[in-house]
C-alpha cells in the first residue's frame, strides 16, 4: 500500500509517522517548508530523519520559490479572514498537490490527528482524502506524542519552550506570529519572545488592512493590542496549521 507522511516539525506528526513507519516501512515523509517557522525546525527534522530510519522529501509551490508566508500575503493582499489564511493554500495545499501530481501519488496518507481531534479526520475522509487514524487508533493525545518523541531522546522544536509571562511556550511548531491567531494572549506572547516578528506583522497587517487580534469581541489592529491584554491560556490553544488545515 502507498503511503506518506505528511511532516510538520510538530510532536503529533512525528508520533504518527514513527508508529506507521513501523507499518508500512516503505512509506514516504515529505515536509512543507516555511520560511517563517523556527531555525531549530531543521535541527529537529533531521533528528526525527534518523529516527524515521526514511529520508524527508520536500514539497514546494514553485509559485513562491522563497517558501514565504509574508510573500504570500504581499501577493494576494490578504492575510486572514473570512476566507481562511492564503499562507496555508499556497505554501502547504498547493504544495502537497504539486508533490502528488510530480510524484503520480493517490494513496493514503498519515497526519497527526490526535485522539480529541477526530473531527479533522472524518473532514477529511468525506472530501476523498485516504488518510489513516494512526493516532486515533491507538487514542494518543498531543502529550502522548510530545512523551514519545522525548521517550526516543529527541530534543522537542525550541518554540515549545519558548516562554514569556503569557505562556509557558509555543502550543505548535508551526510559524512564529501565525496569522490564524487572534488570541490577544498569543500576540503579545509574540511581542515579548520575537519583538521583531511582532513588529513586522503590526506593519504589514496595517498595509493591507488586516485586524489579525480580537479583545472582548473586538477586532483591532496590532499596533492597537494592550502589551497586558490576556485571553485564554496559551496551552489551551489549537492553531493548526497544514495541508489539510481548513476552517475546522
Amino acid at each position: 500500500m502507498d503511503v506518506v507522511g505528511w511532516f510538520s516539525c510538530g510532536a503529533a506528526s512525528s508520533a504518527a509517522i514513527k508508529l506507521a513507519s513501523l507499518e508500512y516501512p516503505n512509506m514516504r515523509v515529505v515536509n512543507n517548508p516555511v520560511a517563517e517557522e523556527h531555525a531549530d525546525n531543521l535541527r529537529y527534522m533531521r533528528d526525527c530523519e534518523e529516527w524515521f530510519g526514511i529520508k524527508i522529501e520536500t514539497a514546494r509551490n514553485f509559485s513562491f520559490p522563497d517558501n514565504s508566508a509574508e510573500s504570500v500575503w504581499r501577493k494576494r493582499g490578504y492575510m486572514n479572514g473570512v476566507k481562511g489564511a492564503p499562507c496555508t493554500g499556497f505554501l502547504k495545499k498547493e504544495s502537497r498537490r504539486t508533490w502528488e501530481d510530480l510524484n503520480g501519488f493517490d494513496g493514503h496518507h498519515v497526519f497527526g490527528f490526535t485522539i480529541d481531534e477526530k473531527h479533522r479526520h472524518q473532514r477529511r475522509v468525506a472530501d476523498g482524502m485516504k488518510v489513516l487514524p494512526i493516532l486515533i487508533d491507538r487514542g494518543m493525545t498531543k502529550q502522548d506524542c510530545f512523551d514519545m518523541v522525548k521517550d526516543a531522546g529527541i530534543k522537542l522544536p525550541a518554540v515549545y519552550e519558548i516562554g514569556s509571562r503569557f505562556g509557558s511556550g509555543y502550543p505548535n511548531a508551526n510559524c512564529i506570529g501565525c496569522v490564524k491567531a487572534t488570541s490577544p494572549t498569543y500576540w503579545n506572547h509574540v511581542r515579548e519572545t520575537f519583538p521583531d516578528v511582532f513588529e513586522a506583522r503590526a506593519k504589514l497587517s496595517r498595509e493591507i488592512g488586516c485586524k489579525l487580534t480580537r479583545v472582548k469581541g473586538k477586532r483591532l489592529f496590532l499596533d492597537e493590542l494592550p502589551p497586558d491584554a490576556k485571553g485564554r491560556s496559551m496551552k489551551t490553544m489549537k492553531i493548526e496549521c497544514g495541508i489539510t488545515c481548513g476552517k475546522d
